[in-house]
């Protein structure tokens, strides 16, 4: 019996790196390449389903659900992540005295703040780690979405929320956004000079933080 156990774990995890390998997969790719019947594929993908590990989009196929991303995301932030970014985030903070944010991919299509160096302004934006906003129109959405354009950061206004822009850039791993760095800024508090200035010192800030993950 505990041969049995073992072997059905064994089988879902492969599901998993299957789909998580390719980002979204059918039914018919996810058993092919964990080399097993599609009923046998069927039934282990709707336990992992019903348990938020994998979700499906409107085509039918899977994707990585929000238990497994969450997990993903702790195990990450646990290692390497925040503790490498925390200096380069500080030095944000000191440069500029606005709140430095750091964020990850979560469910539902939405990034994931993970830590945060609150500014030192009396009137600062609120600590929002462990919530998420939809990557549609945020301005972390964009760079996990590889949207960022050439100038390396993405400056959006008032769309998360009210009278707050938000100036964000990848921390790449392998050529692709893995995490985002950001400020957060009450707009009466920003014009496009500052906006530049603070767009660069993230993208600075983030190649420093790819470049010791890299390391290590």
């Amino acid at each position: 019996m505990a041969e049995a156990s073992t072997r059905t774990v064994e089988r879902a995890l492969d599901l998993l790196g299957a789909v998580c390998e390719r980002g979204h997969a059918s039914l018919a790719e996810t058993a092919r390449e964990a080399d097993l019947p599609a009923s046998t594929a069927l039934r282990l993908l709707r336990t992992l389903e019903a348990n938020s590990f994998l979700t499906r989009d409107e085509s039918g196929d899977y994707r990585p659900g929000s238990r497994l991303i969450q997990l993903g995301a702790q195990a990450f932030t646990k290692n390497t992540l925040t503790e490498v970014a925390r200096q380069p985030m500080q030095n944000i903070v000191d440069a500029i005295g606005e709140s430095a944010y750091l964020s990850v991919e979560g469910p539902n299509d939405s990034a994931l703040y993970i830590s945060i160096i609150e500014g030192t302004h009396s009137v600062r934006h609120t600590n929002w780690v462990g919530r998420t906003v939809p990557l549609e129109g945020s301005a972390a959405g964009q760079v996990l979405r590889g949207e960022a354009p050439d100038e390396g950061f993405v400056v959006v206004q008032n769309s998360v929320e009210d009278d707050v822009t938000a100036i964000s850039a990848p921390i790449e791993v392998a050529g692709r956004p893995r995490a985002v760095l950001s400020v957060l800024v009450p707009t009466y508090r920003i014009d496009k000079t500052k906006a530049t200035r603070y767009g660069q010192l993230l993208v600075q800030a983030a190649a420093d933080i790819s470049g010791q993950l890299i390391g290590n």
